[in-house]
Protein backbone atom coordinates (compact mmCIF):
# COMPACT_ATOMS: atom_id res chain seq x y z
CA UNK A 1 0.00 0.00 0.00
CA UNK A 2 1.37 3.34 -0.79
CA UNK A 3 2.50 6.08 2.09
CA UNK A 4 0.10 8.18 0.47
CA UNK A 5 -2.94 6.05 1.21
CA UNK A 6 -1.72 4.89 4.99
CA UNK A 7 -1.30 8.25 5.85
CA UNK A 8 -5.10 8.76 5.14
CA UNK A 9 -6.19 5.59 7.19
CA UNK A 10 -6.00 7.07 10.94
CA UNK A 11 -8.59 9.61 11.16
CA UNK A 12 -8.35 10.78 14.76
CA UNK A 13 -7.12 9.14 18.49
CA UNK A 14 -10.56 8.46 20.12
CA UNK A 15 -9.79 9.49 23.94
CA UNK A 16 -12.06 8.71 26.28
CA UNK A 17 -11.91 7.20 30.04
CA UNK A 18 -12.68 4.03 28.95
CA UNK A 19 -9.29 4.23 26.67
CA UNK A 20 -7.03 6.73 28.95
CA UNK A 21 -7.91 3.02 31.42
CA UNK A 22 -6.30 1.34 28.31
CA UNK A 23 -3.19 3.82 27.64
CA UNK A 24 -2.07 3.28 31.16
CA UNK A 25 -2.62 -0.17 31.84
CA UNK A 26 -2.18 -2.36 28.65
CA UNK A 27 -0.53 0.31 26.28
CA UNK A 28 -3.25 0.36 24.06
CA UNK A 29 -4.01 3.42 21.75
CA UNK A 30 -7.38 3.73 20.05
CA UNK A 31 -8.08 5.58 17.14
CA UNK A 32 -10.74 6.71 14.55
CA UNK A 33 -10.20 4.83 11.01
CA UNK A 34 -11.45 4.55 7.98
CA UNK A 35 -14.31 2.69 7.12
CA UNK A 36 -12.36 0.30 4.73
CA UNK A 37 -9.51 0.43 6.33
CA UNK A 38 -8.16 -3.65 7.09
CA UNK A 39 -5.79 -4.70 10.20
CA UNK A 40 -3.01 -5.02 7.90
CA UNK A 41 -3.53 -1.07 7.09
CA UNK A 42 -4.03 0.24 10.20
CA UNK A 43 -0.31 -1.46 11.91
CA UNK A 44 1.36 0.18 8.77
CA UNK A 45 -0.40 3.49 9.30
CA UNK A 46 0.35 3.46 12.82
CA UNK A 47 4.13 2.37 12.13
CA UNK A 48 4.71 4.75 10.00
CA UNK A 49 3.21 7.89 11.32
CA UNK A 50 4.23 7.55 14.91
CA UNK A 51 7.55 5.33 14.43
CA UNK A 52 6.87 2.31 16.94
CA UNK A 53 6.57 -1.11 16.77
CA UNK A 54 2.77 -2.84 16.70
CA UNK A 55 2.12 -6.00 18.89
CA UNK A 56 -1.43 -6.43 17.70
CA UNK A 57 -4.75 -4.36 16.51
CA UNK A 58 -8.18 -5.31 17.13
CA UNK A 59 -11.08 -3.11 15.21
CA UNK A 60 -14.90 -2.25 15.76
CA UNK A 61 -17.22 -1.23 13.85
CA UNK A 62 -19.64 1.46 16.18
CA UNK A 63 -23.06 1.87 14.30
CA UNK A 64 -24.35 5.55 13.56
CA UNK A 65 -27.26 6.65 16.23
CA UNK A 66 -30.11 7.85 15.58
CA UNK A 67 -30.72 11.94 15.64
CA UNK A 68 -33.15 14.32 15.47
CA UNK A 69 -32.28 17.24 13.29
CA UNK A 70 -35.55 19.70 13.54
CA UNK A 71 -38.21 17.86 12.96
CA UNK A 72 -36.85 15.13 11.04
CA UNK A 73 -35.42 11.76 12.16
CA UNK A 74 -31.82 10.68 10.77
CA UNK A 75 -28.57 8.99 11.63
CA UNK A 76 -24.87 9.88 12.30
CA UNK A 77 -22.51 7.88 9.92
CA UNK A 78 -20.93 4.59 10.92
CA UNK A 79 -17.76 4.64 11.77
CA UNK A 80 -14.72 2.14 12.92
CA UNK A 81 -12.43 2.06 15.95
CA UNK A 82 -8.96 0.57 16.28
CA UNK A 83 -7.60 -1.12 19.36
CA UNK A 84 -3.60 -1.04 18.92
CA UNK A 85 -1.40 -2.71 21.34
CA UNK A 86 1.87 -1.69 21.17
CA UNK A 87 5.45 -3.60 22.00
CA UNK A 88 6.64 -3.49 25.11
CA UNK A 89 8.60 0.08 25.95
CA UNK A 90 6.90 1.99 23.31
CA UNK A 91 5.33 4.84 23.66
CA UNK A 92 2.83 7.88 21.26
CA UNK A 93 2.89 10.68 22.83
CA UNK A 94 0.29 13.03 21.16
CA UNK A 95 1.20 16.40 22.06
CA UNK A 96 4.92 15.64 20.80
CA UNK A 97 3.24 15.05 17.62
CA UNK A 98 0.96 18.14 17.31
CA UNK A 99 3.47 20.61 18.14
CA UNK A 100 6.35 19.14 15.35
Amino acid sequence: MSKERLMTVLLAPHVTEKTSLAMQNHNQYTFRVRRDASKTDIRQAVELMFGVKVRGVQVANEPGKARRFGGTTGRTQDWKKAYVSLAEGQTIDYEARVRA
